[in-house]
C-alpha cells in the first residue's frame, strides 16, 4: 500500500487513491467545484491544487492518484494563492450577482429582496421581521427616507424601480395595526446598563438592538418628546406624529428606558453608574466636547473609526454628532452599527470592525437585458399610493412581484461563493468585457442562467449517467463554448430525468430551480400537510 504525507499528515492507503481522498481520510478538506464523488474528474476548475514538494509542482488533487512517499502541501499559502487564482480566473467568465444592488445601495443593507418575496408571498409578518433586523424605524423611514436603494434598482433602467420605500412602508404600517406589532426575540439580561444620550433616529435604533442582546438601555433625551430631528425637522403632513410615537414605543415595549426633559451637562456621572455611553446626541460644539473630556475634529467628535470609541474608553459616539446632519436611513444604520461595536465590548470581547460583505457584481445591465428580465417578471406597473392612502394587499403584492431577484437564489448555499470568500479571492481582479445576462425560464420550474456557468462539466456527466436520451453537451470552441443541448433543444428536454440532481450539483447556481417554482413546491407540501393533519 502507497504511503502520503500531507500536510506532515502520513497515512497508508490504497493502490489508485487520490490525493483528494486521502486528504478527506486525514481530515483536511480540499476545496473543489468541478468535481463530484463518484463521477469522472474533469480538473477544469484548478481549485482542487496542492503541492508535489519533491517535483516541486502544483497538481490538481481530485485526479492524481497516490504513488509512494508522496509529499504534499495543501495548506500553505504559496498553495492557498495558488487556488485564489485560480477562483479569480473563474470569476472572470462569471457574470453574476451573489447579492442584490440594492443590498449594496440601501445604507442599512436590509435584505430587501427577502422583503420582496415574503411580501409577495403574502407573508407580511415574516417581512416585517425581515425589515427589522436591519432598519428599527421602518414606517418612519418608509415616510422620509431619500430612497437610495430605489436608485439602485436594476429595474430602474426598464419601467421604473420596484417601490421598495413604499412597500416598506406598507409592512411597517401593517403591523403597527395589530394588536400585538413583531417584537424581536431578547436575550436574557445580561446585567449591562448602557447610557444613550440622545433619542433620536441613531439613539432609538441604537437601543433597539442593545436590547435585543439584553443589555439594558437607558436613552436621555434633552427635549419633552423623543425622536430628534424626525420631530423637529420633518413635515408632520409626511411623517404624522402619531406614527413617530408608535414606532418608538416599539424600542420601549421590549425594556429600553426613556428619560424626556433631561441635559446631560457631563459623563462624569453617566460613566460611574453605567458600563458604557453612547452619544447620539447630533453635532457637538467644540467647547462642549471638550467639557465632557472628548478629543474632536473640526468635524466633530474624533473617533476610532473600526470601534465607534472615543478618546474616553467606554464612551462611544454615532450619528450626526460625528459629521453633518445626514440621511435618516444612514443615522438609523449608524445606530445599528454602534449597537454591535458596544455589544461586543459589554460581552469583553475584540470590537470587529464592519467589513464589506463579499458579492460577486454584475454591474449596470444595458437596456436590453433588463428589458428582458423586466418581460420575465411581474408585469405591473410602478405605482405609488396617493397621498393619505395605503396599499391594498393585492397592490402591495404586485408590486413586490416587480423585483428582479437580482441576487442569486444559490445565495448562502452557493459552492463557489463559498470558497471565494474563504480564499479571500477578488472577483475583479481578471476582469473584462463581461457576458451577456440571460435568464432563461423553462417548464417545470428550471431556470438556467448560461452567464454564470463556469463549465465545471458536472451537470452534463449527470444526464449521461442518468441515461438521458438527449442529455447535455458543450457547445462551440475556445472562449465561446456554451452549455447546451444537443440539436438545439431546450435545456429540460437535456434533463427530462435528472434535473434535481443537476442544480443539486450546480456549484454556482447557474442551474436553479425558480423562486416561483420553489414556491409552490412550498405551498404544495403545506397543503399536504394541513390535508393529513385533517384526516
Amino acid at each position: 500500500m502507497p504511503i502520503v504525507t500531507i500536510d506532515d499528515k502520513t497515512i497508508d492507503v490504497a493502490e489508485g487513491t487520490t490525493i483528494l481522498d486521502a486528504a478527506a481520510a486525514l481530515g483536511i478538506e480540499i476545496p473543489t467545484l468541478c468535481y463530484l464523488k463518484g463521477y469522472e474528474p474533469s480538473t477544469s476548475c484548478q481549485v482542487c491544487l496542492v503541492k508535489d514538494r519533491k517535483r516541486n509542482l502544483m497538481l490538481p488533487s481530485c485526479a492524481t492518484r497516490i504513488v509512494d512517499d508522496m509529499q504534499i502541501d495543501s495548506e500553505t499559502e504559496e498553495v492557498h494563492t495558488m487556488r485564489r487564482t485560480s477562483l479569480e480566473l473563474l470569476f472572470s467568465d462569471h457574470v453574476g450577482d451573489c447579492l442584490a444592488p440594492c443590498f449594496f445601495a440601501c445604507p442599512a443593507h436590509m435584505d430587501i429582496p427577502l422583503m420582496l418575496e415574503q411580501i409577495g408571498e403574502e407573508q407580511v409578518e415574516e417581512a416585517i421581521a425581515t425589515v427589522k433586523r436591519d432598519i428599527a424605524l421602518p414606517a418612519v423611514l418608509g415616510r422620509v427616507c431619500t430612497k437610495p436603494c430605489e436608485k439602485g434598482c436594476r429595474r430602474k433602467g426598464a419601467d421604473g424601480a420596484v417601490a421598495v420605500c413604499e412597500l416598506k412602508r406598507f409592512v411597517a404600517d401593517t403591523d403597527l395595526t395589530r394588536p400585538e406589532p413583531y417584537t424581536p426575540p431578547c436575550k436574557p439580561d445580561t446585567g449591562k446598563k448602557v447610557a444613550i444620550v440622545g433619542a433620536g433616529p441613531t439613539g432609538l435604533s441604537a437601543a433597539f438592538y442593545l436590547q435585543q442582546e439584553g443589555h439594558h438601555c437607558v436613552l436621555f433625551e434633552k427635549a419633552p418628546l423623543a425622536g430628534g430631528r424626525l420631530r423637529t425637522d420633518t413635515d408632520p403632513d409626511v411623517l404624522p406624529p402619531r406614527v413617530l410615537d408608535a414606532e418608538i414605543q416599539q424600542t420601549l415595549r421590549i425594556g429600553a428606558e426613556l428619560h424626556p426633559n433631561c441635559l446631560v451637562e457631563n459623563l462624569d456621572d453617566l460613566d460611574i453608574e453605567f458600563d458604557a455611553i453612547l452619544l447620539a446626541c447630533g453635532q457637538l460644539t467644540e467647547e462642549q466636547s471638550t467639557s465632557w473630556g472628548i478629543k474632536s475634529t473640526k468635524r466633530g467628535i474624533d473617533i476610532d473609526k473600526e470601534t465607534l470609541q472615543t478618546s474616553r474608553n467606554r464612551v462611544f459616539a454615532a450619528g450626526s454628532c460625528l459629521r453633518a446632519k445626514s440621511l435618516y436611513v444612514r443615522s438609523v444604520a449608524d445606530g445599528k452599527l454602534a449597537a454591535a461595536a458596544m455589544n461586543e465590548f459589554l460581552l469583553g470581547q475584540p470590537i470587529t470592525p464592519p467589513v464589506s460583505r463579499f458579492s460577486s457584481r454584475i454591474g449596470a445591465l444595458q437596456a436590453d437585458e433588463a428589458h428582458q428580465l423586466a418581460e420575465a417578471s411581474g408585469h405591473a406597473a410602478r405605482s405609488l399610493p396617493t397621498p393619505g392612502s395605503e396599499y391594498s394587499p393585492s397592490q402591495a403584492m404586485a408590486q413586490a412581484d416587480r423585483c428582479f431577484s437580482c441576487g442569486c437564489i444559490s445565495h448562502g448555499s452557493c459552492k463557489f461563493e463559498r470558497i471565494a470568500i474563504q480564499y479571500a479571492a477578488d472577483p475583479t481582479r481578471f476582469a473584462g468585457e463581461r457576458r451577456a445576462v440571460e435568464v432563461i425560464h423553462r417548464p417545470g420550474g428550471i431556470q438556467f442562467e448560461p452567464h454564470k456557468c463556469i463549465k465545471c462539466e458536472l451537470c452534463i456527466q449527470i444526464a449521461a449517467r442518468g441515461g438521458e436520451s438527449l442529455g447535455l453537451s458543450f457547445v462551440g470552441r475556445g472562449f465561446d463554448v456554451e452549455l447546451g443541448v444537443p440539436f438545439d433543444h431546450q435545456i429540460e428536454q437535456g434533463i427530462a430525468r435528472t434535473a434535481a440532481a443537476c442544480v443539486a450539483a450546480c456549484p454556482t447556481g447557474a442551474l436553479v430551480f425558480s423562486r416561483e417554482h420553489q414556491r409552490m413546491v412550498k405551498l404544495e407540501s403545506g397543503n399536504r400537510v394541513n390535508k393529513d393533519a385533517i384526516q
